[in-house]
């Protein structure tokens, strides 16, 4: 299989790495970015732009092919939140029915902005969930998580709103700005960065969008513990399970290839974007990148990146660590070192920053595999950077 693109001097492993995941974990197709202080070291791409694609008329994967990432969505989602912070339209410390009253009924009144970014509202079930063409309605999802009554006491436990996320942070954004997330990010993240990066993907530039589909890689050794990976496995196959519940509250599951789906704005799951894109959104997060000045302050990063929960994660079963919006860097998501931070995205895509390093990454797949975090093929790929830096010179925290 041919790796295009390209890897400045020293940076080769990764590109080693890169084309490993074709035979060795099943790629079909694929990107990686790495940026350095700013500048973009690796940029590397393969493979058919279709994960169902086969033989010689198959549609290559180019430079700018798009791709689905899931939960890493998350992670730009946060910024918006964390940015209308830093423009004091926002506090994180205020109740969220400040800003959206309906949302205080079943008891939820003392929960806190910094709690939706925390994980740590107890809405991860929809009872009962929404069809897709429901969720994608921005007023109605965001009506019934209002109404919904907390699995546990807001702000005392922690638990991941795989699904639920998207209405709850889209709609504190829509009450203070009147734009949904994805408008807000791509006029104030997209645009003036040039990302090709969207929350709701319009018509126009969905041919930039590859199929997405499972794909089926060796079992291989090593991550979470055997006892960890059977306890994960039960809680996903029970479907009376708060793990199954929580990312069942789309049901039936949604057709992440269908155009609509692809045009809404769901800021949990549904933000589309190319391995540049999420890259260089990471980088512009933590230093100035061809300019542009930072999106955030290194004030308010420091204070997102702290531990804000962490422990054993009721919906996803093994411990977990949050900041105000961002996966730190932890057993369950391995990003580059202990003050990395940013989001995977369940089946492979990940993307993520560390400031102490000046790094940036930025990994999309059309080949979906089992596992919400710690994708092999992304973790591939984190090794084989965190060896460049090693080799360079730089010390390590883990």
């Amino acid at each position: 299989m041919t790796v295009h693109g390209t890897t400045a001097p020293g940076w080769e492993p990764v590109r080693e790495a890169f084309a490993r995941n074709f035979p060795v974990y099943g790629e079909r197709g694929a990107a990686v970015t790495v940026y350095r202080h700013g500048r973009p070291v690796v940029d590397l791409f393969g493979g058919v732009r279709d994960f169902d694609a086969a033989g010689p008329g198959a549609a290559s994967w180019e430079h700018g092919t798009a791709q689905i990432v899931r939960s890493a969505t998350k992670g730009v989602a946060a910024a918006v939140l964390l940015a209308l912070a830093e423009r004091g339209l926002l506090d994180l410390d205020a109740p969220v029915a400040a800003y959206w009253p309906e949302f205080k009924a079943h008891g939820k009144q003392h929960t806190l902005v910094r709690d939706v970014l925390a994980h740590r509202t107890g809405v991860v079930v929809l009872d009962p969930p929404l069809t897709p063409a429901q969720a994608a309605d921005q007023d109605l999802g965001a009506a019934a998580v209002a109404a919904r009554r907390p699995d546990w006491e807001p702000g005392t436990d922690h638990g991941y709103q795989a699904q639920t996320y998207s209405w709850l942070t889209n709609e504190l954004v829509r009450r203070v700005t009147g734009s949904s997330v994805g408008e807000w990010a791509a006029a104030h993240f997209a645009e003036p960065l040039g990302l090709d990066l969207w929350l709701g993907m319009p018509a126009a530039e969905q041919h930039r969008a590859g199929r997405i589909g499972p794909v089926t890689a060796p079992e291989k050794g090593g991550g979470l513990r055997l006892r960890a990976k059977r306890d994960v496995a039960e809680a996903y196959s029970d479907p009376a399970s708060l793990t199954r519940r929580a990312f069942g509250a789309i049901d039936p599951a949604p057709d992440e290839n269908d155009p609509a789906y692809r045009a809404a704005c769901l800021p949990a799951s549904g933000g589309i974007a190319t391995a540049p894109a999420l890259a260089r959104f990471y980088a512009a997060l933590i230093g100035r990148v061809d300019g542009h000045r930072r999106l955030l302050s290194a004030e308010t990063v420091d204070r997102a990146r702290a531990v804000a929960a962490a422990g054993p994660d009721r919906v996803l079963v093994v411990a977990t660590r949050f900041g105000l919006g961002w996966m730190l860097h932890g057993p369950a998501s391995p990003f580059l070192d202990t003050g990395s931070f940013g989001h995977p995205g369940r089946g492979g895509a990940l993307g993520f920053a560390d400031p102490e390093h000046g790094i940036a990454f930025g990994y999309v797949t059309n080949g979906l595999q089992k596992g919400v975090t710690a994708d092999p093929r992304a973790q591939g790929l984190v090794r084989a950077v965190r060896g460049v830096l090693a080799d360079q010179g730089e010390a390590f925290g883990t």
